[in-house]
C-alpha cells in the first residue's frame, strides 16, 4: 500500500478519473432486481460485478457498511474482500459506517476501519459528531498517523436531519456550523483528513468560505438530485466536491458492461457541470 498522504492519493485519483463517487448498496430490492438471492451469496455476486464494472472507471467507491453487516459475519467477509479488492486496485474506499462514540469503544471503531493490519482497513470512513466532534479527537489523530481520512456527517440528505443539524445554540450559528468550523480549524493542521457530508438534495445553509477539504455529497439520482443542482448548491466548494451517486448508478446492473457506462456518463457529466 502506498504510503502517500490521503491528500495526495485523494487529489490524484480525482484528477485522474474524475470526482464521482459509487456506492456498492447491496439493498435486498437491488438483489431482487439483479435476481440474486438474499444472501451472502447474492451479495458476494452483487459486489463482485460492481468490483468489476467500477474499477479502473471511478476514483472512489463507498461500500454502505449496514448492508453487509445485515448477513452477519459472512456479510463482514464478503465487505473485507471487496474492500481489499478495490484498494489493490487502486481505487479509494470511503467505508460508509457513521460511527460515533466515545473513548475507547470509538477508538475500537476507528482501529476497525483506519489501521493498516486491520481486516476492514479502508481510506476513509464516515462518522458521526453528534456526540460531540471533539469525541472525534482520537480518530482524527488515528486518521492522521496512518494517512487515512474521515468524512463528518455535517449536514445530511435526509429531511429528518434537520431539525438538529440546523438548530442554533445560544453560541449563534447551526449546529452543522459548528461542525464545519470545527473541521476547517482541524485541517489547518492536517489537510483534508477532516471531510464533511453534506447532502446534495437540499440548501445546505452553510458557510463554506472557510472550508478548504473534501466535501462527500450524497443525493444524485435516487434522491432527486441533479449535477445542476451540485453547481448552485457547492458554487462557493468545488475543489474536492465528491458527488455520491449509489441507487442511480446501480439500478443499470447486474449487466457489467451498463453497470460500467451508468458511472462514466455520470461521471462525465459531473465533471463538464463543474468545470
Amino acid at each position: 500500500m502506498s504510503h502517500r498522504s490521503w491528500s495526495d492519493r485523494l487529489r490524484s485519483a480525482v484528477s485522474a478519473r474524475g470526482r464521482l463517487c459509487v456506492g456498492i448498496d447491496p439493498h435486498p430490492a437491488l438483489l431482487e432486481a439483479w435476481d440474486l438471492p438474499r444472501s451472502a451469496d447474492g451479495l458476494e455476486v452483487f459486489a463482485e460485478l460492481c468490483v468489476e464494472a467500477f474499477i479502473g472507471e471511478v476514483a472512489i467507491v463507498k461500500p454502505q457498511v449496514a448492508f453487509f453487516e445485515a448477513y452477519g459475519s459472512a456479510g463482514y467477509a464478503v465487505l473485507e474482500r471487496t474492500v481489499g479488492v478495490l484498494r489493490d486496485a487502486g481505487t479509494l474506499v470511503i467505508a460508509d459506517a457513521k460511527r460515533g462514540d466515545i473513548g475507547t469503544t470509538m477508538d475500537a471503531y476507528a482501529q476497525a476501519w483506519l489501521e493498516p493490519d486491520s481486516p476492514l482497513s479502508s481510506d476513509a470512513v464516515t462518522v458521526s459528531p453528534y456526540l460531540g466532534f471533539d469525541s472525534l479527537g482520537e480518530t482524527v489523530d488515528r486518521a492522521v498517523r496512518h494517512q487515512r481520512g474521515l468524512f463528518v456527517l455535517a449536514r445530511t440528505s435526509n429531511a429528518e436531519g434537520s431539525a438538529l443539524q440546523q438548530a442554533a445554540p445560544s453560541t449563534g450559528g447551526s449546529v452543522a456550523q459548528s461542525i464545519v468550523d470545527a473541521a476547517a480549524t482541524r485541517n489547518r493542521v492536517d489537510a483534508d483528513t477532516v471531510g464533511l457530508v453534506v447532502g446534495a438534495t437540499r440548501d445546505h445553509g452553510l458557510d463554506l468560505s472557510n472550508y478548504t477539504g473534501p466535501i462527500l455529497a450524497p443525493g444524485l439520482g435516487a434522491q432527486g438530485a441533479t449535477v445542476a443542482d451540485l453547481a448552485e448548491i457547492f458554487r462557493d466548494a468545488r475543489e474536492l466536491l465528491l458527488p455520491n451517486s449509489s441507487r442511480g448508478v446501480l439500478a443499470a446492473g447486474p449487466s457489467v458492461t451498463a453497470l460500467r457506462d451508468a458511472a462514466t456518463r455520470l461521471r462525465d457529466e459531473i465533471e463538464a457541470g463543474l468545470a
